[in-house]
């Protein structure tokens, strides 16, 4: 079940539905609306198939898609094989990620955060640290 106030944010993209795939650095599953996965779809789409890498990246990336809605009442129906690779049993967390979801089960998401926490400051400072006047970030 999606909070309600997650619900209310997406309900502008609610009636185009929703692709839910395994991620890919993480035991997590993310939710793209129907718009943002087309978006990326137009990249994927540009790599020359002809090259083997290319080949079995798209075929890994792809794996598990699956397309999904959420229904009238907010809830999200989860397949199975995807609930198996992300290890979701009874706790989830449903977290923001830019322009998508995750969605994790609550204790492998608390050991990520716990697991990033020790090296994030040093992360962040050669993410965002750099000087970048395009963005305005400094």
């Amino acid at each position: 079940m999606l909070p309600a106030a997650l619900k209310k944010q997406l309900s502008p993209v609610l009636q185009n539905g929703f692709v839910l795939k395994r991620a890919v650095f993480q035991p997590c599953l993310e939710l793209y609306p129907m718009s943002e996965w087309e978006l990326l779809m137009q990249k994927v789409n540009k790599l020359n198939r002809f090259k083997k890498k290319n080949n079995d990246f798209i075929r890994r990336f792809t794996a598990g898609v699956k397309m999904v809605e959420v229904d009238a009442t907010g809830r999200l129906l989860i397949p199975k094989d995807l609930i198996a690779f992300s290890g979701i049993s009874k706790e989830i967390v449903v977290s923001s990620a830019i322009h998508i979801i995750e969605i994790w089960d609550k204790d492998k998401y608390e050991q990520a955060i716990d697991d990033a926490a020790l090296d994030f400051a040093d992360l962040a400072e050669e993410v965002m640290g750099q000087d970048d006047d395009d963005n305005g970030i400094s």
